[in-house]
């Protein structure tokens, strides 16, 4: 068998023929490689879950005392001694003010000479009736005026006590309404006070919609300027809204800390109130939207058997973050494309 050889050239172009193809073949691969996996890459698949709908409240509001109490003398004098000033903080029992008592100190006197006179003339009158000297009409004239004279004196009794002001509380000094030397009344408030026990609150107003959410002791985030995140608890829900803003003012009760203390009345702090609503939703982050359809419903792209796509949901509600679609308890979980869902091909539009 004779074999022929090829002649050189020939061989020469073969060869290159084949590395051509060899090379060729082998890009072809890589570029189908690397655009599967920027495929993979360009877009992110994220797993919503259907949860209950978490409606969230956010207001700002002032931190008050919950409570105040006006403080004045029951008799009228001169003030001769303070012993607090505004803001102060006191104990319990604490005397925070006094009245010159002189001139009651006299009126005590008194009305307990005349009592002892009194008493005095109802010895006599019965030593007198016993000898029948005397009648049980006067007797019975004496023991009136015994009872009267006992009564006057246990007044001024009263009002030189009621001439030192105590604390009824232990709190703090919320305003000062005198000054030393200056003549008090009862109808004059000297000082105005507050507890700092279970005291301090946040007003914050909330809409007709936004109050069928919150109840009463409910737990919520308060957070404080340069104090942070602290607990506190719905302690009132008006019945009625406000005649002048139509809002319904709610109040939080902070819990006493040692954030409270000395008082923060004043400062502003923000509430955060979570309430957990009967109707279930998915939750999917505003990124994940591609439009809305001509029946209002929401376009979202979610992979089905490792295809893109398309479906309109009916919409529940829409804030800033997030976008809530209405869902049914025990609905299947979906895997939505939240970032890259533009760069897509459709495989199918579902609706």
């Amino acid at each position: 068998m004779i074999k022929k050889r090829l002649p050189p050239f020939l061989l020469t172009v073969l060869a290159k023929f084949c590395w051509l193809k060899l090379a060729a073949v082998f890009l072809l691969l890589s570029i189908t490689s690397f655009t599967h996996g920027m495929f993979n890459e360009s877009y992110q698949v994220t797993q919503v879950d259907v949860e209950p709908y978490i409606y969230v409240i956010r207001r700002t509001g002032k931190v008050n005392f919950r409570h105040t109490v006006n403080l004045s003398f029951k008799t009228v004098g001169f003030l001769t001694q303070l012993n607090v000033d505004e803001g102060d903080a006191f104990e319990s029992h604490k005397l925070l003010a006094a009245l010159d008592t002189s001139e009651l100190s006299a009126d005590i006197n008194a009305a307990h000479a005349h009592l002892s006179q009194a008493e005095r003339n109802v010895d006599r009158i019965q030593i007198l009736l016993a000898k029948k000297l005397s009648s049980q009409r006067e007797l019975d004239d004496a023991l009136t005026t015994v009872e009267t004279t006992r009564s006057a004196y246990r007044v001024a009794t009263y009002n030189l006590e009621k001439a030192q002001m105590f604390a009824p509380f232990s709190g703090v000094v919320v305003q000062r309404n005198t000054e030393l030397g200056e003549l008090q009344s009862p109808s004059k408030i000297a000082l105005q006070v507050a507890a700092l026990e279970h005291n301090l609150i946040v007003s914050v107003a909330l809409t007709s919609e936004e109050i069928n959410f919150v109840r009463l002791n409910q737990k919520v985030q308060v957070h404080i300027a340069r104090f942070g995140l602290i607990e506190g608890m719905i302690s009132k829900i008006p019945a009625i809204s406000s005649s002048r803003s139509h809002l319904f003012i709610i109040e939080v009760l902070l819990p006493e800390t040692s954030l409270t203390r000395p008082p923060i009345v004043g400062q502003l702090a923000r509430i955060l109130i979570h309430s957990q609503s009967h109707d279930f939703v998915y939750r999917l982050p505003i990124e994940a939207l591609n439009g809305i359809d001509e029946q209002g419903q929401a376009l979202i792209v979610h992979e089905k058997n490792s295809n893109a796509i398309q479906q309109s949901f009916p919409i529940y509600k829409v804030d800033n973050d997030y976008l809530y679609l209405q869902a049914v308890q025990g609905d299947l979980p979906l895997q939505v494309i939240t970032q890259g869902w533009n760069k897509l091909p459709l495989i199918s539009t579902e609706k």
